[in-house]
Order: structure tokens, then C-alpha cells, then sequence
């Protein structure tokens, strides 16, 4: 594989991280509102077809954080839309997403038998 094509994941992947923790260190919104953010302005720039060139470009630096999801689910929903009108976006748009969501699942499922919860002490 080419250099290049790690470069640019690292480098798109680290600055949507940078702009996450600016966001962290100079406001006061919490982590959930953060990751609602970041989704949300992926949805908002898959919708406009810019997304998808930024994942032509960045590869995994640009899908795999939060803000991918986001536009995988239009992504899903704009394709699952035209073939099915609304029941076909709704199905699209989980279609597109069941890997992560399931992955997710399965993964919080395994930490939560095999490690101790603990509460934060203030």
C-alpha cells in the first residue's frame, strides 16, 4: 500500500479529533452533545455529497470517527429513500449502519461481563 493513503487517514482523522477536543477544552458542552454534534455535521455534509469526498480522500481517517456514522446513516437513507420512499429510508438508513450498531452492541455487552463498573469520585 501506498504511504500516502495513511498520511492523509492520520492527518483528517486527527484533525476532526482536534476540533472535538477544542470543542472539549473551550466549552462547556458535555461529551453525549459533542458526539451529537459530530453526527449531526456528518449527516448535514453527506446530505450536501461533501462527506463522501472527504472519505474518497481521508479513507478511515474520515469514516470511522462519529461524524462517519452520521453520513453512512444519510448515506443509507438517501439510497433506501429512492428505492422505498419513507419505510424505505428508515430501512436503508439501518441497513447502512447495522455492522457499527451491532459491533457496538456486542462489544459493550462483552466489557460489561468482564469488567467491574466503577463510579467516579468527585
Amino acid at each position: 500500500m501506498d504511504l500516502l493513503v495513511f498520511v492523509k487517514a492520520f492527518l483528517v482523522g486527527g484533525a476532526i479529533c482536534t476540533i472535538g477536543q477544542v470543542i472539549i477544552n473551550f466549552t462547556h458542552l458535555t461529551n453525549g452533545k459533542i458526539l451529537v454534534l459530530f453526527l449531526v455535521v456528518g449527516a448535514v455534509l453527506e446530505t450536501f455529497g461533501l462527506y463522501g469526498k472527504l472519505v474518497d480522500f481521508a479513507g478511515a481517517g474520515a469514516s470511522v470517527p462519529i461524524s462517519g456514522f452520521g453520513s453512512s446513516l444519510v448515506r443509507g437513507a438517501i439510497k433506501g429513500a429512492k428505492e422505498g420512499g419513507l419505510i424505505g429510508a428508515i430501512k436503508g438508513g439501518l441497513a447502512e449502519t447495522s455492522l457499527g450498531i451491532s459491533v457496538a452492541i456486542v462489544s459493550g455487552y462483552l466489557v460489561a461481563i468482564f469488567c467491574k463498573p466503577k463510579t467516579k469520585k468527585r
